[in-house]
């Protein structure tokens, strides 16, 4: 009798050394993740960051509607991380860069945040910002590419993440050629950021995404057309001038 109940108190330490390494250990794994999540977001727990979105065109403050699904997207990622979000519209973010990790979503035609970003972060990119109907209408010209938008079949976004100022948080753009598309990038980030927290670590991309047949499949269908790091940020040679 002694020797079973012998055995059955090593069984059961046994088996509670084993459940508290497995605990150890996927409480180890999780917690790496957190910090690699937090390390490529700039977001250390308990931090604030900024939410900086478009008004919708022709609104005094009103939002559109994906761009508030992409802003619920990406709370989500930051509370995820333990951080807090603070929300602005373009016309209310009067402040730097580098201090807080910034996620700013919209096209430079109604986002001047953005604006202000694609002239200072990325030389290289020039969107098409005319208000009338027209061809090239929101179109992208990268470096010495072109990209045209077919609303509802094709649509293009930029996706960067880019670190500057003296703080070194990264900001986050999300530049669409319709308001879908930046939903779209949102969700291409949260679904890819461990590969790209991979690929990149913590340093700056840019990257170029189509939206395939949104008026379809809304922002789920999403292929990454290329990095174009090097010709976003590399500001157009200077014209000669007229002699």
């Amino acid at each position: 009798m002694d020797e079973d109940v012998r055995n059955i108190v090593l069984g059961v330490l046994a088996t509670g050394v084993s459940a508290s390494l497995g605990w150890l250990g996927r409480t180890y794994l999780w917690r790496r993740s957190l910090r690699r999540k937090q390390g490529f977001f700039g977001l250390p727990g308990n931090s604030e960051c900024l939410l900086v979105v478009n008004r919708e065109s022709g609104g005094e403050r009103s939002v559109h509607r994906f761009d508030v699904f992409a802003l619920l997207e990406l709370s989500a990622l930051i509370k995820d991380c333990g951080a807090q979000a603070r929300i602005l519209t373009h016309d209310q973010a009067h402040q730097g860069f580098g201090d807080r990790t910034e996620f700013c979503v919209g096209g430079p035609y109604s986002n001047r945040r953005m604006d202000a970003h694609l002239a200072t972060l990325l030389p290289g990119v020039e969107v098409n910002v005319e208000v009338e109907p027209s061809p090239v209408r929101g179109m992208f010209r990268i470096g010495s590419e072109r990209y045209l938008s077919e609303v509802g079949v094709s649509e293009y976004v930029i996706l960067a993440r880019l670190t500057a100022g003296e703080g070194g948080r990264p900001v986050f753009l999300f530049c669409g050629q319709r308001a879908i598309t930046n939903q779209a990038a949102t969700r291409y980030l949260a679904r890819h950021h461990r590969s790209l927290a991979r690929r990149y670590r913590s340093g700056s991309f840019v990257l170029l995404l189509k939206v395939i047949n949104s008026q379809a499949y809304g922002p789920d269908v999403v292929e990454l057309v290329a990095d174009v790091t090097q010709p976003a940020r590399t500001a157009p040679a200077a014209e000669p001038a007229a002699t």
